[in-house]
């Protein structure tokens, strides 16, 4: 069965670093785009980041450099490191995938072209 698992959330004072893992299993996944995702209570999913099959990346403006995602394909797995966290940060954090068949990077930016999601895991960050 193919699916993605995130892992590496937790508690973490304001300035502190969390890193999240998308582990993929059942497949290869060299041929995807890896998104992450967050959705707050009450707000609506919204984009994070995302990595290309290439290695491209493209991240939201409120990242500000905060955040780095990055692949390793011989580990299926992506990773996004989390620095200078903010009580705005909180939020549960979804990776998922689809084949980049789409150049447009804007296309990349909706939930709603990707097809497989990870379950979540929760990021809290206190003030």
């Amino acid at each position: 069965q193919v699916q993605l698992v995130e892992s590496g959330g937790g508690l973490v004072e304001a300035g502190g670093s969390l890193r999240l893992s998308c582990a993929a299993s059942g497949r290869t996944f060299s041929t995807n785009i890896i998104g992450w995702f967050r959705q707050a209570p009450g707000k609506e999913r919204e984009f994070v980041a995302h990595i290309r099959r290439g290695g491209n990346i493209y991240y939201a403006d409120f990242v500000e450099g905060r955040f780095t995602i990055s692949r390793d394909n011989a580990k299926n797995t992506v990773y996004l490191q989390m620095n200078t966290l903010k009580p705005e940060d909180t939020a549960v954090y979804y990776c998922a995938t689809a084949v980049d068949s789409v150049i447009s990077t804007d296309y990349w930016r909706q939930s709603r072209n990707y097809n497989l999601w990870g379950q979540g895991t929760q990021v809290t960050v206190s003030s």
